[in-house]
């Protein structure tokens, strides 16, 4: 008994070493989460907060990181100026908290987190070519490259959400609506407020010819497959991977050079064995995450009642 609670515990302090650069204390920005004198964008009950609530956004995560390296100009921004191959978790880290101070942080807070994320693009650079061979310019804050970068999360975490998540408040349109706010914090120009719309902007995007599939993208891919993560995570991870692949169209995974895969000897179908593994994510973390309980402690003492 013993031995298996020291097994979760390690556990849960790698899990949150890989997400949150910590472990055993959340990190200094989470408690701050309960200060500010505003309930900010999202609230208890929001579709906002019963999907990013859900651990099925560690296969969301995954699956977007492989969406959005399909454009050229999003995959030359972290390939030539982030660190993501020399320090990826300390990159994960990053997104972890703007996401999380967007869903459960103040106004103040949330415009704050954006506000260091847009000061770093700004010298975020360059030029690509596109899949058309075509040589453009870009540059991080660019509103199309935000576009990209916002409609691939929506999609991704809608897609994941609906094999392994719960049912969302309002329906799929109700959190793309309210997932809106950060694409206008980024700098998105009338992001998109429906699912139809997320869908119909991912096939322009496919049919005007800029995605491009090339060595850059097949190393990303690898690094991506392969990440160095703790001996503890990376079984179940290449599960979730799996499970991330199998929930991509066929012509993003062509694009990708992927194939829809299943795991074990058996085989176990991808979708089922990410369950398994998402659930003993659950049961090591809780149901509850710090950054939710710092929010719920926020609300309260502004007098929310359902928090």
């Amino acid at each position: 008994m013993g031995g298996m609670r020291n097994y979760l515990t390690e556990y849960r302090h790698e899990l949150q070493r890989t997400f949150t650069g910590t472990s055993g204390t959340p990190p200094e920005w989470v408690p701050r989460l309960a200060d500010g004198n505003d309930a900010g964008y999202h609230l208890p009950g929001s579709a906002v907060w019963a999907v990013h609530g859900h651990v099925a956004t560690i296969v969301a995560g995954i699956r977007v990181l492989l969406m959005q390296a399909l454009h050229p100009g999003a995959l030359a921004g972290v390939y030539e100026h982030s660190g993501f191959q020399k320090d990826p978790l300390g990159r994960l880290a990053n997104t972890v908290r703007w996401i999380f101070t967007v869903t459960y942080g103040s106004t103040e807070a949330a415009e704050a987190a954006t506000a260091r994320v847009r000061k770093i693009h700004e010298r975020v650079r360059g030029t690509y070519l596109d899949g058309l061979g075509v040589e453009r310019e870009y540059a991080a804050n660019d509103p199309e490259l935000l576009r990209w970068v916002h409609v691939t999360y929506a999609d991704s975490f809608l897609t994941a959400n609906r094999i392994w998540g719960r049912p969302i408040p309002g329906g799929a349109d109700a959190y793309v609506r309210e997932w809106a706010a950060a694409g206008r914090l980024m700098g998105v120009v009338d992001p998109p407020l429906t699912e139809a719309q997320v869908r119909d902007e991912l096939e322009h995007w496919y049919a005007s010819g800029i995605l491009r599939a090339d060595e850059r993208l097949a190393e990303t891919v690898s690094f991506i497959r392969n990440p160095p993560l703790s001996p503890l995570l990376a079984p179940g991870y290449r599960i979730l991977f799996a499970a991330a692949v199998a929930s991509l169209e066929p012509k993003y995974r062509d694009l990708l050079g992927l194939r829809a895969p299943q795991v074990g000897p058996v085989p176990l179908p991808a979708v089922t064995a990410a369950r398994a593994v998402l659930g003993m994510v659950r049961f090591a973390l809780g149901s509850h995450g710090p950054s939710e309980l710092a929010a719920r402690r926020r609300l309260q003492r502004l007098g929310y009642a359902e928090a």
